[in-house]
């Protein structure tokens, strides 16, 4: 039965990125529109000193925003700032601590970033980890749970009221949350989140993935009811060629080799997404949107049941101490 338990989310990630795998190779990534120039906007990316987030802070820095990397290497950081600072005439960028496995350290970074007085028009919640070996956070946290999800969860809720203040109707704040592909073989543990009784690095991180996109609808669905000027989206980048993928099985990891540098999508390809739904004009005013090579697609049917939704956003609340409203 254990076995079973590990075995089954294992078969449903891969079958996943096979077919992530198969559409890559008969389909281009998309072609990223003109986009805006985003000069007195300001904007937060998690995991912004490599890969996607990398990239995805050096292109809106060069549309002029003011862009703020987030991040736990502060010397990777500091050089990523320096170096997109280097290529940009009008925009800016820095770099500011956040270890989104610790609530302590979320709460610092906002409580940071609120006493510089600036607005927030745009925060991507990139950062994230695959397939690591079991193990908690100092909170007590499952790992994917923690820094893929469940940081970001407090994260955007601490940051909820800026965001609100900052965007008005015609030019709204925008949230976007890194999904993937895997979500359609996660299941939410609503009694065990963290997977104790049956760990699964496959499973953990499909559940991290689904957890997002049930945040996602949630959030948008309550801006748009309470009126606020916010448009919340997932996005999923498709398979790219980032460090992610360090911790797959040495088998998978020979025959991910032959793929990587045709099939997979490059950093910059893979943050093409982001950065439609972070500053295309076609996205104003949308949100509640799961975006995959720049179309909205379906996302798993889980990840419409409402009651699902409320019942993770009243449980995460109480495990990062927020109140439900």
């Amino acid at each position: 039965m254990y076995l079973l338990e590990i075995l089954v989310p294992l078969l449903k990630l891969y079958y996943c990125g096979f077919r992530v795998l198969v559409y890559q190779m008969f389909h281009r990534s998309f072609t990223l529109p003109a986009l805006q120039n985003q000069n007195g906007r300001v904007g937060i990316i998690t995991g912004g000193t490599r890969g996607m987030g990398y990239e995805t802070a050096r292109h809106l820095a060069r549309l002029g925003m003011h862009v703020i990397i987030a991040g736990n290497e502060e010397e990777e950081g500091l050089a990523a700032a320096r170096t997109i600072q280097s290529e940009c005439k009008n925009g800016k960028a820095e770099f500011l601590f956040l270890d989104l496995t610790s609530l302590k350290s979320v709460r610092q970074f906002v409580d940071t970033f609120k006493s510089r007085g600036l607005p927030l028009h745009v925060l991507v919640n990139n950062a994230g980890t695959m397939l690591v070996p079991q193990r908690t956070t100092e909170d007590g946290f499952e790992f994917h749970f923690s820094l893929n999800y469940l940081g970001h969860f407090l994260l955007t809720n601490l940051l909820l009221d800026i965001l609100k203040k900052s965007g008005k109707p015609g030019f709204c704040s925008r949230i976007i949350n890194m999904s993937s592909a895997t979500h359609y073989a996660g299941i939410i543990h609503m009694d065990d989140l963290n997977r104790r009784a049956s760990y699964s690095s496959h499973g953990a991180y499909a559940q991290s993935k689904l957890a997002l996109v049930l945040f996602t609808y949630y959030l948008q669905d309550q801006m748009t009811t309470k009126g606020f000027p916010v448009m919340v989206n997932a996005v999923d980048p498709g398979m790219v060629d980032t460090a992610l993928y360090d911790n797959l099985w040495s088998l998978a990891k020979l025959l991910k080799r032959p793929f990587a540098k045709t099939v997979f999508r490059s950093p910059s390809e893979g943050a093409s997404i982001i950065m439609y739904a972070a500053a295309a004009s076609e996205m104003e005013g949308v949100g509640g949107c799961y975006l995959y090579n720049g179309e909205k697609r379906q996302s798993a049917e889980e990840s419409y049941d409402c009651e699902l939704q409320v019942q993770l956003w009243e449980k995460s609340c109480a495990l990062v101490g927020l109140q439900k409203a």
